[in-house]
């Protein structure tokens, strides 16, 4: 993935860099005004969820002597300008990130604080957000994040209608799946839309397979540096099962020039031309946006199909477990950083990510899900990941930033064809890990 969210990449936005930030956001890293003026600087993904953040700076600066100030970067540079400006006088204290693999470069500069003592300090920066997801921004053992904003599992979407006129329904297992796509070809239409052009869709494809085959442990293997899960029986099984599934036809024969982030992938579900697609939850928010009858009307979703014989938890999914908040060491607030924290797990903070469509994963948010905006979909989010035994980060954002376009080389050459089983290990192999 180009920034590492699936969300933003949806939104155009308009979101500009503070002054602070401004000059080195220009790329020369050298201008602006140090962020130490006495204030809390955070630094977030500039999108519409900006809205909420900027809701939760007011409530905490009505009541704090130390000010927060939101800095926000526009999506598509978010990443980049990130690193340009991390170890620099420009940077925050508190910044916007992905946990996992996104982090960790800048656990190992030691630029970040740990957030162990906070805790102690205060158990509920912990204990008010599921475990499962909370993991997410632990490094050697190490807290470095709080959750924010909401979590994004991926589902497999449908479009009822053309179901219906197959005579099938959501596969409930990989067989069934495979069943479902030759009906779903006898009715002359694409049975999964996929956005090969972006690489990353066809990757969601990778992830949720190998955890359904070999369990959450073999990915965690390889993420830590073991090479060798890569190679094996597992992992060939994985990449036995895609290909057949590919042979098979499930995504036509075009799904490398079409994008999803262009909308392309998503219009062929609406329109009927493609059965499913393989998506993360903010799937159903853009097809209300882009097809609103369709979404109303014909739009399912479910949960990823279960692999008989499989070592994986059928209740376990992938995706992005959630957005998090890490603190710079160098910030001179600690003790308001902890403060501003706190919010994250609020009744307002909850019911504001709830009425934009985001799910967030407090512990409280059971309470409000009816009052949101889509009450029975938050519900089966909810439940989904509450119940999930494992959720496991996207690969993309488990690894640092720069194993990600060799992954995806990886990923999208072995669909077509270009890569072998054997060479697309070797390519994984062959990823950096640090």
């Amino acid at each position: 993935m180009k920034t590492r969210a699936r969300l933003p990449r949806l939104v155009a936005c308009g979101a500009t860099l503070a002054l602070a930030l401004s000059l080195a956001a220009c790329g020369d890293g050298s201008g602006g005004a140090s962020s130490d003026d006495g204030k809390i600087h955070v630094l977030v993904y500039g999108d519409a969820s900006n809205k909420v953040e900027k809701r939760i700076v007011d409530t905490f600066n009505k009541t704090s002597d130390v000010k927060v100030v939101l800095d926000t970067i526009p999506g598509a540079d978010y990443q980049q300008k990130l690193q340009t400006i991390i170890s620099t006088p420009q940077a925050p204290d508190v910044f916007f990130n992905w946990g996992g693999g996104s982090i960790k470069p800048f656990v190992k500069a030691d630029l970040l604080l740990p957030l162990d003592d906070m805790i102690k300090k205060n158990p509920d920066l912990k204990s008010k957000f599921l475990p499962n997801v909370f993991e997410s921004a632990v490094v050697d053992g190490k807290s470095y994040g709080i959750p924010m904003r909401g979590t994004q599992p991926i589902l497999l979407f449908h479009n009822k209608a053309v179901l219906d006129k197959a005579g099938v329904q959501p596969p409930k297992t990989w067989d069934e799946l495979l069943d479902v796509v030759g009906k779903l070809k006898d009715e002359g239409v694409t049975p999964i839309a996929l956005g090969g052009g972006d690489r990353w869709p066809t990757q969601m494809w990778f992830q949720y397979l190998y955890d359904r085959v070999a369990g959450p442990e073999l990915f965690e293997k390889a993420v830590g540096g073991d090479k060798s899960a890569w190679e094996s029986a597992d992992s060939k099984k994985a990449l036995s099962m895609l290909e057949e599934l590919v042979d098979a036809g499930a995504f036509g024969k075009n799904y490398d020039s079409v994008k999803y982030t262009n909308g392309a992938s998503p219009a062929l579900l609406a329109s009927g031309k493609a059965g499913f697609e393989l998506m993360g939850s903010w799937y159903y928010s853009q097809q209300q946006t882009d097809a609103r009858e369709f979404a109303e009307k014909n739009l399912g979703y479910a949960a990823f199909p279960t692999v008989e014989g499989g070592k994986g938890d059928p209740a376990n999914i992938v995706g992005n477990t959630n957005n998090f908040y890490s603190v710079l060491k160098k910030t001179e607030h600690p003790e308001a950083v902890a403060e501003f924290l706190k919010l994250m797990y609020s009744d307002e903070f909850v019911k504001a990510q709830l009425d934009i469509g985001n799910l967030p994963t407090t512990t409280n948010t059971d309470e409000f899900i009816e009052t949101s905006a889509t009450p029975e979909y938050s519900r089966f989010q909810y439940d989904l990941v509450t119940d999930a035994p494992s959720f496991q980060l996207s690969w993309d954002q488990a690894y640092p930033p720069s194993a990600s376009a060799p992954m995806h080389q990886a990923v999208q050459q072995f669909f077509n064809g270009q890569l072998d089983a054997d060479g697309f290990i070797k390519a994984m192999q062959a990823l950096p890990t640090e």
